[in-house]
């Protein structure tokens, strides 16, 4: 086997020049990407019963990347955007082996050949105001991680953030102390935005913060697991969930939607700081 075909350089000159260096891609875009070719590689190794370092890049012929796909939707119970999500990295990867190693692109193009597969219009689904009043009031304030949740579950109703925004937020993201309390909200693709605080936020977020004993000006995470690490993104929506299974005797509609803390940008309009009033971390010093 010819050793432009050795899918470890590759791979090497993928994550370090065209992602990194060309693409300028966002930590959060290479981790995604990266963790989708690792299980495409874990799969093939599995397949075809041979070390992952031993894998070629001929190995990941579209067969096996159509059956890597059909076991994310058919085995991890992944839904079609996931899926899609995971093609879209490995096709990226096959743009970088058909422009690098131009031997390889009967085998690039084979794959790149895979289409994005549709997905069907679900209805969207909102929260009512008592709704969400209802999961805010669930968990338990007596216990710290009662007040975390509560915490979290206000900075998505009050902020509409996505749950990459809220899990990132650190204590230096925040502006409580001015009139008009704030969060820079770090978003897909390097677009930050800043975001008003309301007063009942502002209040839990300072509490959360001196029972953690964190400073304001501390580049720490906010939202936290139990092994007081960054809350993940699993860990957000079991919050979610969470708390919609302890307000369901209050609020019975609470069953019968999907709860997740997406659910949450459905809920109602919020502001934010745009044009000439939006600042940067650096330029502003939120």
């Amino acid at each position: 086997m010819s050793e432009h075909l050795l899918l470890a350089p590759l791979l090497e000159s993928y994550f370090r020049r065209r992602l990194t260096k060309q693409r300028n891609a966002t930590p959060a875009t290479v981790a995604s990407y990266r963790d989708a070719l690792r299980m495409l590689i874990l799969f093939a190794a599995a397949r075809l019963v041979k070390k992952p370092a031993a894998l070629a890049l001929e190995d990941l012929d579209r067969d096996l990347v159509l059956a890597f796909l059909d076991g994310l939707e058919e085995k991890r119970k992944n839904v079609i955007a996931t899926r899609n999500a995971r093609l879209a990295a490995i096709r990226s990867f096959f743009h970088h082996v058909a422009a690098a190693d131009p031997a390889s692109f009967g085998v690039a193009q084979r794959v790149l050949t895979i289409p994005i597969k549709r997905a069907h219009i679900e209805v969207t689904h909102h929260l009512t105001k008592a709704e969400v009043d209802a999961l805010i009031a669930a968990p338990d304030q007596r216990t710290s991680r009662g007040r975390r949740d509560r915490t979290f579950l206000l900075f998505l109703a009050r902020t509409g953030a996505r749950v990459s925004e809220a899990t990132g937020v650190n204590a230096n993201d925040l502006q409580l102390e001015r009139p008009h309390p704030q969060v820079l909200l770090r978003g897909k693709g390097r677009r930050d935005r800043v975001v008003p605080i309301a007063k009942d936020l502002a209040r839990a977020l300072t509490s959360l913060l001196s029972e953690r004993g964190i400073a304001h000006h501390e580049p720490r995470p906010i939202f936290v697991g139990a092994r007081n690490e960054r809350l993940t993104r699993f860990g957000a929506t079991h919050i979610v969930r969470r708390a919609a299974t302890e307000a369901v005797p209050t609020r019975p509609a609470l069953a019968d939607k999907p709860i997740s803390p997406h659910i949450f940008r459905h809920y109602l309009p919020r502001p934010t700081m745009s044009g000439s009033r939006m600042m940067s971390h650096d330029s502003k010093g939120l």
